[in-house]
């Protein structure tokens, strides 16, 4: 008999040792992740008295495979819109602690004489606070519904998509000899170019190619075009010199605005929590008592610094976040513990080379004592605030309780802040969309223009053809960059509003006409061999010619609607399955009417009668805008539409009206029958005698089903079964029938 790899056997192993231990630990109301620890510990070279892994390299494989699906469903998890909305409060705190705790992690592996690559990675590590580890601690104590509850998860979530970044950034620093804040920065640009890039062109393409192939995806198809995609971007990724987690994350943030995110999201969670476990486990596995015992005192310490540093920094951040006192220390003394992210962080720089072997085990252990201490933490708050509020005077409290940052929303913007906010992120998202497109045609066209069209007469003719095909391509983005914004209500508003605001406002058409005639600039000096003033005449009839266009400009308002409706699709599907409500309702509420959802009752009267015979318009006022049944949604429904139990219908009216509809709902209801027993349906036979008012009738004719309520179920002619009674059939002396009906029923149709 063949044997088995030790592939499969450490695989068994491990996942037995991991079902055991976890299930003690959901016994013992612990978090998970610190149960797939100790799994690994128990299965790994250093715990003498249980089995071994025989191969770890394949353990490694799988647990980056699980890093790459654990990001790609945070992704998931994960939507840019939220961030948005969010305010400056999350992200000011979140950026504090994320500085605040690199510095003390820097520091501290400096006391300790440790190297430079160990002291960054190690801030880093401190610097993550753990999402599963607090939802959960916030889950089991009941806090989850509390608002501090809700600001540390806003701050977790963004720690999450700054710990992708700081990612990218240690990788590039661990690149690098010695970086200089040059390289920091080319590094910071070039994350954010393809940030921005990807999450552009994904969110315009992938929504449109899941749309197209919306009627052949089955779940199982889904599951597999959705990891495909995930493990593609992951490839792509570290192509262009970023981690593979990276591209999966980003991958899971496109696929998070489109529709079938929520349906992507509970397929992927089995594979992800299959690989995430293998990824805890091997986490554990590199545990050694022996290091742990050496390095107690770095562990101690490191301990205390999480504790102590975010209970101190974590409530200051939130301070200037704009929160309370108390409600900043509840915060911070929630975040005091480091999880999945750092451990993330450390294989990254073991995959690297770049740091110690002893960091990781350390880092373990840290995060295992902290989240055993993470419950006691979040309880601690309210007495440490208590107890400062005995001890500080009452003077320096009030101080610290108003000590905020103002944080303007959108509707208090000044006009120019917005208008200029809003014209420079489309000058840095088109200029992107159209560097892509100009070293697209550069890498890949120019070369095939060139090899079609040999030697040196022909090679013009090949950068000539290339050139215009890059300019008519990255038209459509040029065009929205110069005219984007240029008639919005903020610009009209500006320009009313004084003179001194029409020659900044000319300005800012200028800077970003200078901008697309750059690229024309750029196209030509690189493709001919034309003077710098030749060249800028050419970039500024080409600007201009594309604004005049009627073509480009098209083109340009279809991709950017094509663009936004792709983005907006989750919240398309939302408002047509009756989750959220539409746009439309606040323009409503100006008017003294809303919208409000009723669900029809199983036992209601109006089942079965169309909204022409219930007349719902004149009757109560209302109007019933959409119903929605089984997942459909019927839009503007006319009269002759149908009312059926359990649909949810979509009404418009005054707050009056929809009360006095919701008591119609309430009250036309059929009740409890009172002769449920005599209900009961029986099954009786009838022999048609010479006398028999039914003989020479047809069924129709004979009036069994509407004068006496009963069903004729078969005719016995003399078979094993019952034969059907054709319709068209008349009944005969000496037929014998079956026929079904209630008790009363039968009696009066046999006597």
């Amino acid at each position: 008999m063949t044997e088995l790899p030790a592939m499969i056997h450490d695989l068994a192993l491990m996942l037995i040792v991991a079902g055991i231990v976890t299930l003690i630990f959901k016994r013992l109301k612990q978090p998970l992740v610190l149960g797939y620890i100790v799994a690994g510990f128990l299965v790994s070279p250093h715990m003498p008295y249980t089995a071994s892994v025989a191969d770890s390299e394949n353990v490694h494989l799988w647990a980056d495979i699980g890093v790459m699906f654990l990001l790609f469903s945070l992704g998931l998890d994960f939507s840019f819109k939220k961030i948005l909305k969010m305010g400056a409060s999350p992200f000011i705190s979140t950026i504090t602690i994320i500085f605040s705790m690199s510095m003390l992690g820097v520091c501290v592996g400096h006391a300790f004489g440790w190297s430079k690559m160990d002291c960054i990675f190690l801030g880093g590590m401190l610097a993550m606070s753990s999402t599963t580890i607090i939802y959960k601690a916030f889950d089991d104590l009941g806090l989850r519904q509390q608002q501090f509850a809700g600001l540390v998860m806003s701050v977790l979530i963004l720690e999450d998509i700054l710990a992708i970044v700081m990612m990218v950034m240690l990788s590039a620093i661990a690149s690098g000899n010695n970086p200089d804040s040059s390289q920091m920065l080319g590094s910071v640009v070039k994350i954010g170019f393809f940030l921005v890039l990807w999450l552009v062109v994904g969110i315009f393409a992938i929504p449109i190619f899941l749309r197209s192939v919306r009627r052949l995806i089955n779940s199982e198809v889904l599951l597999v075009v959705s990891l495909g995609l995930c493990c593609a971007m992951a490839v792509f990724s570290t192509k262009v010199g970023f981690s593979s987690a990276f591209g999966a994350f980003i991958m899971g943030s496109i696929l998070a605005e489109t529709v079938e995110a929520e349906r992507i999201e509970k397929l992927v969670e089995p594979v992800k929590n299959l690989f995430g476990a293998i990824f805890f486990v091997s986490v554990g596995m590199l545990v050694d008592p022996d290091i742990l015992i050496n390095y107690r005192w770095p562990i101690i310490l490191l301990v205390l610094t999480i504790l102590v540093g975010q209970a101190l920094f974590g409530s200051f951040s939130f301070m200037l976040g704009g929160e309370s006192l108390k409600s900043a220390m509840r915060c911070g003394f929630s975040m005091a513990q480091i999880g999945e992210f750092s451990f993330i962080i450390a294989s990254l720089g073991l995959s690297l080379g770049v740091i110690s072997d002893f960091l990781y085990p350390v880092v373990v252990a840290v995060s295992v004592i902290t989240t055993f201490l993470t419950p006691y933490m979040i309880r601690l708050a309210t007495p440490a605030y208590s107890a400062l509020e005995q001890r500080l005077p009452s003077r320096i409290i009030s101080s610290l309780n108003h000590l905020t940052m103002s944080h303007p929303d959108s509707q208090e913007k000044s006009l120019w802040k917005h208008l200029l906010t809003q014209m420079a992120l489309n000058t840095i998202v088109y200029s992107i969309l159209s560097s892509a497109t100009v070293a697209l045609m550069f890498t890949f066209v120019l070369p095939i223009a060139q090899k079609m069209l040999p030697g040196w007469e022909l090679h013009w003719y090949a950068n000539a053809i290339t050139g215009v095909l890059t300019v008519l391509f990255i038209s459509p983005f040029l065009r929205a960059m110069v005219m984007k914004k240029n008639r919005s209500e903020e610009w009209k508003a500006l320009w009313r509003e004084s003179n001194r605001n029409r020659l900044p406002l000319l300005f800012t058409i200028l800077v970003r006409v200078i901008i697309a005639v750059s690229f024309i600039f750029y196209i030509c000096n690189y493709l001919g061999r034309f003077s710098n003033a030749l060249m800028i005449t050419l970039g500024v009839v080409a600007v201009a010619l594309m604004i005049v266009s009627r073509g480009i400009k098209r083109r340009s308002i279809l991709l950017e609607r094509l663009f936004v409706n792709n983005l907006r699709s989750r919240d398309i599907e939302a408002q047509v399955h009756g989750k959220k409500r539409p746009l439309y309702e606040g323009k409503l509420l100006d008017r003294d009417i809303h919208i409000a959802e009723f669900d029809i009752p199983i036992d209601s009267q109006w089942m079965g009668q169309t909204l022409s015979q219930l007349n719902l318009g004149r009757r109560y006022g209302v109007h019933v805008s959409s119903i929605m049944r089984g997942g459909h949604r019927l839009n503007i429904p006319n009269g002759n539409y149908l009312i059926f139990p359990s649909d949810r219908l979509q009404v418009i009216g005054s707050d009056d009206q929809l009360v006095k509809f919701q008591e119609a709902i309430e009250n036309e209801r059929l009740g409890e029958d009172p002769e449920m027993e005599k209900r009961e349906m029986k099954l009786r036979q009838l022999i048609i005698g010479p006398e028999s008012p039914f003989v020479g009738k047809t069924l129709q004719e004979s009036g069994i089903r509407s004068t006496y309520n009963c069903m004729v179920v078969g005719l016995e002619e003399g078979k094993e079964n019952l034969s059907a009674f054709p319709a068209t059939r008349r009944f005969q002396e000496g037929d014998i029938i079956w026929v079904v009906g209630e008790e009363d029923s039968l009696k009066a149709l046999l006597a």
